[in-house]
């Protein structure tokens, strides 16, 4: 039988993204943007003016600067941690470089066994200026959330066997359904390196974690199920003490799946209603509590005027009612030429009454 009985209130101070990430009715939806740190803001563009990408996610200072920017201007109800899925990639050791206006570049894609061999482990000391920028973080923001991530095992595996973005993941798909005993060792590899970058941020204060799976819109459910779901379910299996949020692009036909993986919140793009979405994942799993969810206005909308996005912002909210708890978002990143206004504007929306 599902679970509907009314979520819980929110207690004493606890911040309203917490209460709602546990399936609880804060006092405010709360709100937080994907890619909010970053690449909008004139500040941010002014601080990283001559640091490449990767190194400005290992100078603790920075890291924390930027955080801190937009909860400053837009009053936002979570401070996502200014960091790249790779990271913890290129900190382990693997050759590869952030590319302006391409992305991730790998310098020597994964083909063999031999190249999963030589995949590192992880170590905390090897991400110890994350665990800086998180203790500095931690003094500043009060009593606002900080929200820890880290890429899925699928999409860190796409870059490596891809060399970088993909449109059509052939070469991953290839290797998934071609050599698959190759693939599930690199998926093994890399929920390993995944897990302890979450925990090493866990340990370090974070309140909030959200586990990327970019790329997996790209598969049918047969092949998450077969060979995605199990890493990702190690990875936020290895995670505790804090609300897990698993979010993908596209996974519209994977949110129950996704589910599955043991997130406390399901995030939604913008191609899916979130009322739809809590249906599904409620068909899906009648014996699980009422879903929690997270999302999720099309980022394209920020440029569609305010008449048009105080629209959207009512109608998501009221269908994100569906759901036992809901977090306001983007149904994916902040786009670069967004307008800062425009985001500052959006969460006055969101935390407006009604």
């Amino acid at each position: 039988m599902n679970d509907n009985t009314e979520a819980p209130a929110e207690t004493g101070s606890e911040a309203p993204l917490l209460v709602a990430a546990r399936g609880g009715r804060p006092s405010r939806t709360p709100v937080w943007f994907m890619r909010q740190a970053g690449r909008s803001l004139p500040e941010y563009r002014k601080l990283r003016e001559g640091t490449a990408m990767l190194d400005a996610c290992m100078d603790p200072a920075m890291v924390c600067e930027i955080t801190l920017q937009p909860v400053r201007r837009h009053d936002v109800d979570g401070a996502v941690l200014f960091s790249d899925i790779v990271v913890p990639l290129k900190a382990a050791g693997i050759d590869l470089d952030i590319v302006p206006g391409t992305g991730p570049v790998v310098a020597k894609p994964v083909v063999t066994q031999a190249d999963v061999n030589a995949i590192p482990e992880l170590h905390e000391e090897q991400v110890r200026p994350i665990a800086d920028a998180i203790a500095l973080l931690d003094a500043e923001l009060g009593d606002v959330p900080l929200i820890g991530f880290a890429g899925a095992p699928f999409t860190l595996a796409s870059y490596l066997v891809e060399g970088g973005p993909s449109k059509n993941h052939e070469r991953t798909k290839a290797l998934m359904h071609g050599d698959p005993d190759l693939w599930h060792a690199l998926l093994d590899r890399l929920a390993g390196i995944t897990a302890e970058f979450l925990r090493v941020q866990v340990r370090a204060g974070v309140k909030v974690v959200q586990l990327f799976d970019s790329w997996a819109g790209a598969l049918s459910e047969r092949d998450y199920r077969e060979f995605v779901l199990p890493y990702s379910a190690r990875v936020l299996g290895s995670v505790t003490g804090v609300p897990r949020i698993h979010f993908g692009v596209g996974t519209g036909e994977l949110l129950p799946a996704m589910r599955e993986a043991g997130a406390d919140v399901v995030g939604v793009d913008w191609r899916t209603p979130l009322d739809v979405a809590v249906r599904r994942l409620e068909q899906a799993a009648p014996h699980l509590p009422k879903p929690v969810v997270q999302g999720n206005l099309d980022p394209a909308l920020l440029f569609a005027g305010l008449p048009a996005l105080e629209r959207e912002v009512v109608r998501i909210k009221q269908e994100g009612r569906a759901a036992a708890g809901h977090i306001f978002n983007l149904g994916h990143g902040v786009l670069p030429d967004t307008d800062p206004d425009m985001i500052t504007r959006a969460v006055e929306m969101v935390h407006r009454a009604g």
